[in-house]
Formats: structure tokens, sequence, C-alpha cells
């Protein structure tokens, strides 16, 4: 994950890149993806299913504040918060694109939008990724990966006509989450709260 966030994380274009550099030229027949033109969609551009599971991986691996700034890369408003950035854009930054130019001066652009797919995948990366909340066969597990600005969240899951109230709060000490479900806490971030869905 750290030559991905070294290599493909793009900071000043907000994108995380497919791979790079595309390829352009190469007498080497990779598929389908040759055919776009380099920095487009899967050739050196963003693909957003791929970078909404770098989100993923990082909050796996605990790594909060890298989980985070991956997902902000990924939220389309993030592209359009001034008339330039926009401008540049040039798509709605209230649905998400499938992907994003990365090669020349279209770098940061939107490519395909109103995708489902890449918007399902954001989802999971902001439910499942930063808030950690997840079903696991017959368990709701709660794991969040908060930034370090957050105080906490809540939120309501109802499983099988069964609401399950979740608040997530932070130690004052150290900082570390806890998590409340159904008035039963647990304070340790890294062991999952689980609790029967069919209790």
């Amino acid at each position: 994950m750290d030559a991905v966030l070294a290599e493909l994380a793009d900071g000043d274009h907000q994108i995380i890149r497919l791979f790079t550099p595309p390829l352009s030229g190469t007498a080497q027949d990779p598929g389908y993806i040759k055919a776009y033109p380099p920095g487009v969609r899967e050739n050196g551009g963003q693909y957003t299913h791929a970078a909404t599971w770098v989100v993923l991986a990082l909050a796996a691996q605990n790594r909060t504040e890298d989980a985070w700034r991956a997902f902000e890369m990924l939220n389309p408003v993030n592209h359009a918060k001034d008339h330039e950035s926009a401008d540049h854009y040039r798509v709605e930054p209230y649905v998400v694109a499938a992907d994003i130019y990365g090669d020349g001066n279209l770098t940061g652009r939107g490519g395909w939008t109103w995708y489902t797919g890449s918007a399902a995948w954001l989802y999971r990366a902001a439910v499942e990724g930063i808030l950690g909340i997840r079903r696991q066969g017959d368990k709701l597990i709660v794991q969040p990966v908060l930034p370090k600005d957050w105080d906490g969240f809540s939120a309501t899951l109802t499983i099988d006509g069964k609401p399950h109230v979740i608040s997530v709060t932070k130690n004052a000490e150290n900082g570390e989450p806890i998590v409340n479900v159904n008035n039963t806490v647990t304070k340790t971030r890294m062991k999952a709260f689980c609790c029967n869905r069919r209790h």
C-alpha cells in the first residue's frame, strides 16, 4: 500500500491511477485497454472501482489518515469546490465518475458519470471501510477507522426488522474509538464488535 500511495495517488489532481505511466506506442498487446488514449479510463487514468479498493485496503490495515485522504480524493464534491476546479473537472460533482483522466493537460477531468458500480463501491468504502459497519454471516461488525479530526458518528441499521443503534465516540485519553451498539460498549478498536442479529 505504501507503493500505491507513492506511485499511484496524485494529491495534486486528487486521483488514484490504475497504473502509471499509461501504455503508449508499445508493440505488446495488453488487451482492450491499449485502445484508450494514454491516461483515459483503464489506460493510466483513475478507474474508480479499483481506487475504492485502495480505501478499503488502507482501512483494513487501520491506516486511518491514509484511508480518509484516499476517500477524499474519490469524493466527487472535492473536485468542484471552486469555479476553476469545477470547470476543469467538467462533470457532475454530485455523482461518482467511473473514471478520471490521468495524463497530460486533461489530468483530473471527469469521464463517464452516473455509473452505479463505482458509486456502490464508493458507498461501501465509506460505510464498511471508514465507518467500519458490515455484516459477516449472522453478525454485525462495527470496527471504525476514523480520521483524527472526527469526534465520532451515530447510525441506525435495521436488520431483519430489528434496529441496531450504533454510536461511536473517541476515548479522550488516547483517541481510540468507543463503540456502542444497542447500549453494549467495547473500547477496543482492533477487536470487532459483534452482536448476533437474530436476538
